[in-house]
């Protein structure tokens, strides 16, 4: 199975988080919700995980250094 990636740096919050989870997909899934969750005040919900399983980018996508923050999907 192909690992996948979790990158605030990809999306806006006042906080400027920049971490960057890598690992297998449900994995990711698991840490990622729970990140949203303490860190950015999200609900965790089945909604939510599905958001973040929509966002997750292949492993090999990781580049180091800033990236271009764009909205947080609704």
């Amino acid at each position: 199975m192909a690992r996948k990636m979790a990158d605030c740096r990809r999306f806006e919050s006042d906080s400027r988080c920049t971490l960057t989870i890598i690992g297998e997909e449900d994995e990711v899934v698991d840490a990622a919700t729970r990140h949203a969750v303490v860190t950015h005040g999200h609900t965790d919900s089945p909604e939510l995980r599905e958001q973040v399983r929509a966002m997750l980018e292949p492993e090999g996508s990781y580049a180091p250094g800033a990236r271009t923050p764009e909205p947080f999907p609704a």
